[in-house]
């Protein structure tokens, strides 16, 4: 689902997704396939925003930050903010994180898709 996205974002969402940070790549790799019992997509469009990664099934956006997220922190609470109001669950790592402990951001990821699959029972 796309959230009436705007035409344009899926341009942009296919220059991101062939430009991938070494980090938004590493995670994918753990993502993709469905290797975590659920479909993500890279670089997805949703309202006027393009979530890094986009579980529909779950209503799950995880947000892989670089440097410059630390100046737009305000920003990005406003866009997490935004994409809660349409039901959507928003999760975050630094580059740091990814790269330096996939392992542990592969744990809080299934722990975020447990408290979604136990909330909507």
């Amino acid at each position: 689902m796309f959230y009436n996205a705007a035409p344009h974002l899926f341009d942009k969402a296919q220059r991101l997704r062939e430009n991938m940070t070494s980090a938004e790549r590493l995670l994918w790799e753990e993502l993709k396939e469905n290797r975590l019992k659920y479909r993500f997509k890279p670089q997805h469009p949703l309202d006027i925003f393009i979530a890094d990664f986009y579980c529909h099934a779950l209503k799950l956006v995880i947000e892989v930050d670089g440097s410059v997220h630390y100046k737009q922190a305000s920003y990005d609470e406003g866009r997490s903010e935004e994409l809660k109001h349409n039901g959507i669950k928003v999760i975050r790592f630094t580059n740091e994180e990814v790269s330096q402990s996939i392992s542990a951001v592969i744990e809080k990821i299934k722990e975020a898709i447990q408290e979604l699959e136990l909330s909507r029972r």
